[in-house]
């Protein structure tokens, strides 16, 4: 590849079971968000565009791999790119980051029509949107991450979209009522050393006070919904997933969601709290019979159920933790499954093939650890960088894809897999499409994703490559 930071795309360096084959069928993709594929096989990449610290800048599109080896590119002028993209009824329905809001939208190629269907979750920070996906019920299923890291917005957040949007904050589904905890932090907005207080659901620099009510809202974050395909009579599910970035419906109906633990770094540290799977209960119920959304924990309980500041979360690094939420919501726990802390789960589908096989079981794509940006500790410096399935029934799971030298290939100068951010089955479950990020330096300090790095892989069984 012509790119210094990734040069080499070799799929012989990476793992697959026996029976199964792996081949790169797009490369010098630019920070890829998701993927899709349309009935009659035509294969959609979202790109994200320069949404985030990149090198070089880049903008936002959708490109289209058709079946007879066409290549198209989508252009459209939107905030920060579309971060998930499906096909349902021969329209791509595509997620945007961006702004005060987050927006969803559905897209037509035969007439190049963006038509925005809802703009209104509260949005401008660091987490990202879910979704869209549709169940068998037809409805549309999406979710929105917190704007926060840790709860509360802290000068980390500037440096990506708060200095964009300074009132971002996050906002319950529920009414809550504060415990008064503040948190002291810098001000970016003025010379150093100034310091400010800020509280949790409220913009940076702004304290809570003892008792204070927090009214909850439909259109909160850290949340997921269902609506009609047309953005209509939207249903808050649930809340208190810090961010519900993966999402995938069963062929029983079920819906889980992957959620990436808290970090142990900045002023309101966590350590060892471990990536998660939810099973989103609410999603079962007849649609419009949802009265209460469940509470998954955001932003005081972490995946395995213990409070942030028990004494297995304190952390190495940071300032630890205090409560926020004054008599909470019911917790909606367990988890489904959890995972090594700073693995990254991201975007991923269930198989529904006998051909293909593990039908029933989830293939969930890991972006792989931010540390030592992000954590401290040595050994999460190879969490992720891989393909898990997941058996979310008994809460177990086994690798299905990764390098011969586990973590991303650029760190031993192989030519497998980097960072995979999605995992999609072909309209006929026969083939899985394995999204590769690319390149993203990290350091104690930094991270830079790097453009034209990103790959698309396909799985298929050995017998679809000769038939």
């Amino acid at each position: 590849m012509p790119t210094t930071a990734r040069p080499l795309v070799d799929a012989s360096d990476v793992v697959v079971p026996e029976g199964y084959e792996v081949e790169a069928i797009m490369v010098g993709l630019s920070f890829p968000t998701d993927v899709a594929v349309a009935d009659d096989g035509t294969v959609f990449v979202s790109e994200g565009g320069s949404s985030w610290p990149t090198r070089p800048y880049m903008p936002a599109r959708v490109i289209a791999l058709h079946p007879n080896g066409e290549v198209e590119a989508i252009t459209m002028n939107v905030h920060a790119g579309p971060r998930g993209i499906t096909w349902h009824n021969g329209e791509l329905y595509m997620i945007f980051k961006g702004g005060y809001h987050m927006q969803l939208a559905k897209y037509n190629l035969e007439t190049g029509k963006l038509t925005i269907l809802i703009d209104k979750v509260p949005s401008g920070g660091w987490h990202e949107p879910g979704g869209p996906i549709f169940g068998p019920d037809g409805l549309m299923y999406f979710g929105h991450g917190s704007v926060s890291q840790q709860g509360v917005s802290l000068p980390a957040g500037f440096t990506v979209d708060l200095a964009k949007h300074p009132l971002a904050h996050d906002v319950p589904g529920q009414d809550i009522t504060l415990t008064g905890n503040n948190v002291w932090s810098r001000d970016p907005r003025k010379p150093y050393p100034y310091l400010t207080l800020t509280g949790p659901f409220k913009p940076f620099g702004t304290r809570s006070e003892k008792g204070e009510v927090i009214k909850g809202q439909l259109w909160c974050n850290s949340a997921v919904w269902r609506c009609r395909p047309d953005g209509t009579d939207v249903e808050l599910l649930a809340w208190g997933i810090r961010n519900p970035f993966g999402m995938a419906i069963n062929e029983q109906g079920e819906l889980y969601v992957s959620d990436n633990d808290f970090e142990e770094k900045g002023e309101r540290a966590v350590a060892l709290d471990p990536d998660r799977i939810w099973h989103i209960k609410n999603a079962s119920k007849p649609f419009g019979s949802v009265t209460t959304p469940d509470w998954y924990g955001f932003p005081d309980i972490c995946g395995d159920g213990l409070p942030v500041n028990h004494e297995k979360h304190l952390p190495l690094k940071g300032k630890a933790t205090e409560l926020f939420i004054q008599d909470p919501p019911p917790w909606a726990g367990p988890a489904a499954f959890l995972e090594q802390p700073h693995s990254c789960m991201c975007r991923m589908d269930f198989s529904r093939s006998d051909f293909f096989g593990h039908r029933g079981e989830l293939f969930v794509a890991e972006w792989g650890t931010l540390a030592p940006l992000n954590s401290p500790r040595e050994e999460d410096l190879d969490h992720g960088f891989r393909v898990i399935r997941v058996n979310v029934k008994e809460g177990t799971s086994e690798l299905f894809m990764h390098n011969r030298i586990m973590g991303p290939a650029s760190a031993h100068g192989g030519g497998g897999i980097e960072r995979p951010v999605s995992c999609r089955f072909s309209s006929d479950g026969k083939s899985l499409y394995v999204l590769d990020f690319g390149v993203a330096h990290i350091t104690e300090g930094s991270m830079f994703g790097f453009a034209h790095t990103g790959v698309l892989w396909k799985i298929t069984k050995k017998e679809m490559s000769h038939g």
